[in-house]
């Protein structure tokens, strides 16, 4: 996999003008060898607090969703002819292609796929990723706490996730 992804944190000195927190490699990274989660943000709470400094926000373990009304941005990387399992999140996220190509599976049969450049919004469906190329693809990810409706979850049945504690 690649190196950690830089992330350039900003923030306020004691005088209230903007200021570089910190530029460095991401602090929290995940390798299971067929993919690597690269966390860059998240937040407790929406509309999330701003103060002058952070206490770093990924010193917690890696999970597929994000925190009870909170935002989650990581980079995830998937090796060559690697796949998730399908699952499902109460989740809005956005996954943006930034090298290489995957597949998008969802439980209609339906494939599609998805290139660089490319982004796809995801709307709590389930589905699954697969790297059918022989060079990994790196993505993007955005991920919204959400609500599924009551209508829907009667007609998709419930969550299929693997919302598993990482370190």
């Amino acid at each position: 996999m690649s190196p950690a992804p830089r992330r350039i944190v900003t923030g306020h000195d004691a005088s209230g003008k903007s200021v570089v927190l910190s530029d460095a490699p991401t602090p929290k990274t995940l390798d299971i060898g067929t993919a690597a989660f690269h966390e860059i943000w998240i937040t407790d709470e929406t509309p999330a607090p701003i103060d002058a400094t952070q206490a770093e926000p990924t010193d917690r373990p890696v999970r597929t969703p994000p925190p009870a009304g909170g935002v989650m941005v990581r980079f995830t990387e998937m090796a060559p002819r690697a796949a998730s399992p399908m699952h499902r999140t109460e989740t809005v996220d956005v996954g943006v292609v930034l090298e290489g190509e995957t597949w998008l599976l969802l439980d209609d049969g339906s494939e599609t796929r998805v290139g660089v450049g490319d982004a796809v919004v995801q709307r709590g469906t389930n589905h699954a990723w697969a790297n059918r190329s022989d060079r990994p693809v790196r993505m993007l990810f955005v991920l919204i706490d959400g609500t599924i409706s009551d209508a829907l979850r009667e007609a998709a049945g419930p969550l299929e996730f693997f919302d598993q504690a990482f370190d």
